[in-house]
């Protein structure tokens, strides 16, 4: 055998054991990459913890529900603040001149608002809102909001429209002020964001009846409970969207800015403000709607308006009643929306193309305004300030037949489909019944696991901590089993909310045309009271858990839909392109590109699901939905603020339980942007 033939290769492309090559090295099996992974570590030291800690739970107590001997009543200190409030509210000064001022405040500026919208009679603000829409938003938009306020006018609601309109102007007034002045603390602030998002989510989570009974108790019935629990409920959102957007402000600008010498307050006038314009309409945009939403459950304490009318009409079972005082809320909330967002743009556009039209055309301006004098004076001298009775059209009628039609022919006996009560008892009983089962079924320190398992293998050892302890806080309260009960209706209503969302977000997100139809009716759904719709639900699906999660999915879908379609849309066009030019299918670009690039989205499709889910748990208790819901409107009707309060507070803890779940964070995310 020759030299050559017995010689060792030295190929480095061939020599495994040749220096400097990367073949020197062996590959790493899957089997040696899969324990090296961060989930892996983050698995096997979560068994290590549960194989010392549940045996030792298990003999100590070895029930599955949560220990009693591990609660807190916390019913004692609740009830003696109670009585304290009470006691004290006619002659403490933290009431005679702290509470007593912001009231007085609110009352001054609604009835102000209330004042100049029937001095200017009906024919005034129909042309004074067209106009000003005219001026800042166009001829579409102006068309709009003269229909709408014909529409409030023909179904005689008139005048609770304006009481409405009065104190949506001082709520979402004041939920942008103190939502802006909180996002803007939390977005030049790493300190601030992170003492803010707890007590946002808490604020965003809590149900409104929850709050209702302390704001009741402290200012009692009437307008100002009313818009303070609006504001609590409505100023999260532009906190939010505000942080978000100032976080994010392009580093590169900032670093221009400040290199020409610009100080703090220039930079944030001249270059982070503006960079978060669509952050800021957005986060008012979502303040409206969460305000108008609010309407019907304010009119419980005192707020008058369209949402008294509509509440009125649900307490007699009127659908057509409901509807005639819900389209109004609708049509409010679709007019400020296309205002402001068509305002903003315009405001934002460049010179050239028409931008900065609201600083400028004073002469305009000024013929509008001597416009709705005229036509003020006009309509006043007609002796009409409210709405001409004659001009009215009633739809309550035709409206309650068509759902007594429904119910006669959907209700049951729909050939192989079955009717929609088939459908309810099926969702209980192969849905709702089993997950509750599983639910309740599990130790207590089973369920704590799976818990800090989700949040750990997502996140950090702190997400899992805050979602482990929201939990364990729950059994601490005493009311761990209604709570695995709501707990099993929403992760069933989030199940469904999520399929039909992402389906038909991905749908309109590839179809424009689908897209621009759909608008307005998700519009109609996101702002439409939860009591409208509730009665038409009970009426098809009976009374119980079904039309309480049937409920909770109408609400919570169109946000899934709007944010999903958003994600898709805003996907790189780049990355599609180069998708297609390999020969990807639609498919491909869907599943490979799109989907991947959309995942922060996604998400927080999932998080906005879980959070207006958890919003009609409460209302769900109105129909039958019992755990937590009832207890918290148990508690509002007796005034008992124990019950209420921790069931609102276990609500809270749900909430903030599975946003740690759903949402994605690493230590990165946790140090800021």
């Amino acid at each position: 055998m020759s030299a050559t033939a017995t010689r060792p290769s030295t190929d480095p492309t061939t020599d495994p054991a040749a220096p400097g090559t990367a073949a020197a090295e062996p590959r790493p099996s899957l089997l040696s990459s899969a324990v090296r992974s961060p989930a892996a570590r983050k698995l096997a030291v979560l068994v290590v913890i549960a194989a010392v800690l549940i045996p030792l739970a298990h003999a100590k107590w070895a029930s599955g529900s949560w220990p009693h001997a591990l609660t807190v009543d916390v019913s004692g200190p609740l009830g003696d603040a109670s009585d304290w409030i009470l006691d004290n509210r006619d002659s403490h000064w933290i009431f005679l001149y702290f509470f007593g001022h912001i009231s007085n405040v609110i009352i001054i500026g609604v009835r102000a608002v209330y004042v100049a919208l029937l001095a200017l009679g009906w024919a005034g603000v129909t042309a004074g809102l067209t106009l000003i829409a005219w001026r800042v938003a166009g001829v579409r938009i102006a068309v709009t909001t003269l229909v709408s306020f014909a529409i409030c006018g023909l179904l005689g609601m008139w005048v609770p429209t304006m009481q409405t309109l009065a104190l949506m102007a001082i709520a979402v007034t004041a939920s942008v002020v103190i939502g802006g002045l909180l996002g803007l603390a939390g977005g030049l602030s790493e300190w601030a964001f992170r003492v803010l998002r707890p007590v946002l989510d808490t604020m965003q989570v809590l149900p409104a009846f929850a709050y209702l009974l302390p704001v009741v108790m402290i200012f009692g019935n009437g307008v100002p409970g009313a818009v303070l629990a609006t504001v609590i409920y409505a100023a999260p959102p532009m906190a939010r969207l505000t942080a978000l957007g100032l976080r994010g402000a392009d580093a590169g600008v900032l670093e221009a800015v400040t290199s020409l010498g610009a100080t703090w307050r220039q930079r944030l006038l001249s270059a982070r403000l503006p960079l978060a314009r669509k952050e800021l309409l957005l986060g008012i945009n979502q303040t409206i709607m969460m305000a108008l939403s609010m309407a019907v459950i304010a009119s419980v304490i005192g707020g008058g308006g369209l949402g008294d009318r509509v509440y009125q009409a649900l307490s007699s079972v009127d659908v057509g009643k409901a509807l005639a005082a819900g389209l109004p809320i609708v049509l409010l909330a679709i007019v400020m929306d296309r205002t402001i967002g068509t305002a903003g743009e315009r405001l934002g556009a460049p010179p050239a193309e028409g931008g900065h039209r609201l600083l400028r055309g004073w002469p305009a301006w000024a013929g509008a305004a001597v416009a709705t004098a005229v036509i003020t004076v006009v309509g006043r001298l007609t002796g009409s300030q409210t709405w001409p009775t004659g001009w009215t059209v009633a739809i309550e009628e035709p409206v309650n037949q068509f759902k007594e039609w429904m119910v006669d022919h959907l209700y049951t006996g729909v050939p192989v489909v079955g009717g929609t009560a088939d459908w309810a008892a099926d969702y209980v009983k192969w849905i709702l019944d089993p997950l509750r089962e599983g639910l309740q079924g599990l130790p207590w320190y089973a369920v704590l696991l799976i818990v800090a398992a989700l949040a750990w293998l997502i996140g950090t050892w702190a997400t899992a901590l805050t979602a482990t302890a929201a939990m364990a806080a729950i059994g601490v309260l005493g009311v761990w089993e209604p709570s695995m009960d709501t707990l099993s209706q929403v992760l069933a209503a989030v199940f469904v909310t999520l399929v039909l969302g992402f389906a038909i977000g991905i749908w309109a997100a590839r179809n424009t045309r689908l897209e621009r139809m759909m608008r307005p009716v998700l519009d109609m759904f996101q702002t439409m009271p939860q009591f409208v719709y509730l009665i038409p639900v009970v009426a098809l699906f009976g009374v119980g858990r079904a039309p309480a999660a049937a409920a909770a999915i109408v609400y919570a879908l169109p946000a899934v839909i709007r944010i999903t379609t958003q994600g898709i849309r805003n996907v790189d066009p780049a990355a599609l392109e180069s998708a297609r030019s390999l020969g990807a299918t639609q498919g491909q670009q869907l599943r490979q590109v799109q989907l991947p690039l959309a995942r922060p989205a996604l998400l927080l499709a999932v998080n906005q699901g879980v959070v207006l889910v958890l919003a009609v748990v409460v209302i769900g208790g109105l129909v039958g939905s019992g755990a937590l819901g009832y207890d918290v409107l148990f508690g509002l009707a007796q005034g008992d603020l124990a019950t209420g309060l921790v069931a609102g507070t276990a609500i809270v803890c749900l909430g903030l339980m599975l946003d740690r779940v759903t949402q994605p964070t690493s230590r990165r995310d946790r140090k800021g942007a």
